[in-house]
Order: structure tokens, then C-alpha cells, then sequence
């Protein structure tokens, strides 16, 4: 549907996940927000993120063009380390997912990367056509060297396997009384690796430890209590509408609920 560009801007569809530009942009303010904190601009501040599509993370890149002090932007990645091994090969190569503890990452391409792409080939849309081209019809393209080092002057990556996200999970419990999720787990092990000292390194939280009961009590033996603000809310009344898997039915559906249509 997306891509019937007539009906696209007709009802004015659009997706909330992280390949809207709308949603990065407000990504974006939390990275000022935290660095500030910290004493920018007389201090820079380094970040770890999980990262699965690439959005939270590219964000805090168009913060660093904008000038914010950001030293280092690490990728954290679960076994699903395709990131981790473009950066350290130059290839950037799908391989099958892998499932694991943190799901959000359980991915193989992201697509905000393109973006990322697009500035290191100094926005050359005939070298980002042949690499999507490439990806979509080998599985793979090549990073040549200068593109490979406008990259990793700001990034670096590494990735958490899940037996070390659960002991992550565990040992930050032990050592603090506080409850990760596992995303943000795989981002703590990560970055442990990558501190540059003195250099004050954030970690994003992005997920509720309470969404992964399973490896909360796998890892600490403990049941994650959610918000108490979602107590009720599996006695909420549900709203939903079923349609059948068709193409004109859904798009009919979406015309008639669209704002333009009243």
C-alpha cells in the first residue's frame, strides 16, 4: 500500500515504526537533553544503543551533525550481528535471523542504515541504488575503504550473545537492585566493552523489563512488576475489526476511516 503512491497521499498513510523521519526527529531531543546534562558543550558524551532497525541510533547521528559533543555512537546488536560485521569486513551480508531474548533486534536488515549509507558515498543515489540492488538480488554489497572510515570515525559496534544478556540482566541486578530488559542488556554488555575513560558513556533503555517475564525470571529468579498505571489493562474493553486478507478490502477500509474521506 505504501508504495501505491495515489493512495498513499490521498489518505495520508503513514507508519509510526522507525523509518518515519517524524519519529527520529523526536528521537533526536533526548540526545541534546542527556548531553547537556552531562556539561555540554565543554565535555563530549559517548552512547550505546541497542539497535535493530538503525532509527534510535541514526538519530543520535543527525544530532552529532548538528553539533552536539557526541565522541562515539556504539551499535549494540544481539547474535543478529550484522552491523557489528559490515563495520569490521566492509560487507554487509544477510545471514538467516536468529531468534533470541531480545526480539526487537531479531532482524537481518535494517533499514534506516540506507541512511546512513547515503551520507558516507557523499549522497551518490546511483552507488545507493547498486547497493540495494546488490543486497536485494546477492544478499550482500561492499563498503569500499573511505566509505568504511567516514563511518567509524563516529560508530563502533559489538554484539551480546544471549547467554551474555542474561548474565548482564543478572549481574546489574546484584550489583544495583535495578531491573533491565534484555535490549537494553545486550547495549550495557557492549558498552562495558567499548568505554573510552574519562568519557561518560549513556546507554538507551528502549524496552520495560515487565514485556519479558520469561527472561526476567530466567535471569534473576524474580517477576518484573509492570507500571502500575497498565494494572487494568488487560480488563479493558478491546476494539479491533477483522478484514479479510485482501489487498482492495484493506485499502477500502483505510479510505473510509481516513481523515480526508470526512
Amino acid at each position: 500500500m505504501f508504495n501505491d503512491h495515489n493512495f498513499r497521499q490521498k489518505t495520508v498513510l503513514s507508519g509510526i515504526n522507525s523509518i518515519n523521519w517524524a519519529r527520529i526527529m523526536a528521537q533526536i531531543v533526548y540526545y541534546f537533553s542527556s548531553v547537556l546534562s552531562l556539561g555540554a558543550p565543554d565535555r563530549s558524551v559517548s552512547f550505546t544503543i541497542p539497535t535493530g532497525n538503525f532509527g534510535d541510533i541514526f538519530a543520535g547521528y543527525i544530532a552529532a551533525r548538528m553539533g552536539l559533543p557526541i565522541a562515539q555512537l556504539v551499535i549494540a546488536t544481539n547474535d543478529n550481528d550484522i552491523l557489528p560485521r559490515a563495520l569490521t569486513s566492509g560487507i554487509y551480508e544477510i545471514c538467516p535471523t536468529i531468534h533470541t531474548t531480545s526480539p526487537s533486534m531479531d532482524m537481518q536488515l535494517s533499514s534506516n542504515f540506507e541512511r546512513l549509507l547515503f551520507e558516507s558515498c557523499n549522497r551518490d543515489p546511483v552507488w545507493i541504488c547498486n547497493a540495494m540492488e546488490n543486497l536485494n538480488q546477492l544478499g550482500w554489497f561492499h563498503l569500499d575503504k573511505k566509505q568504511l572510515k567516514n563511518i567509524c570515525t563516529l560508530f563502533s559496534a559489538g554484539k551480546s550473545s544471549v547467554t551474555e544478556t542474561t548474565q548482564t540482566i543478572n549481574s546489574v541486578y546484584k550489583e544495583s537492585g535495578y531491573l533491565v530488559d534484555p535490549h537494553t542488556a545486550v547495549a550495557l554488555k557492549v558498552a562495558r566493552e567499548k568505554k573510552q575513560s574519562p568519557i561518560p558513556m549513556i546507554i538507551l533503555a528502549t524496552a520495560h523489563p515487565a514485556k519479558f517475564p520469561d527472561t526476567i525470571q530466567s535471569a534473576c529468579g524474580i517477576n518484573a512488576l509492570q507500571p502500575s498505571c497498565l494494572n487494568d489493562l488487560m480488563q479493558r474493553e478491546e476494539h479491533f475489526t477483522s478484514l479479510a486478507n485482501d489487498e482492495k478490502i484493506v485499502k477500502d477500509y483505510i479510505s473510509l476511516k481516513s481523515r480526508t474521506s470526512h
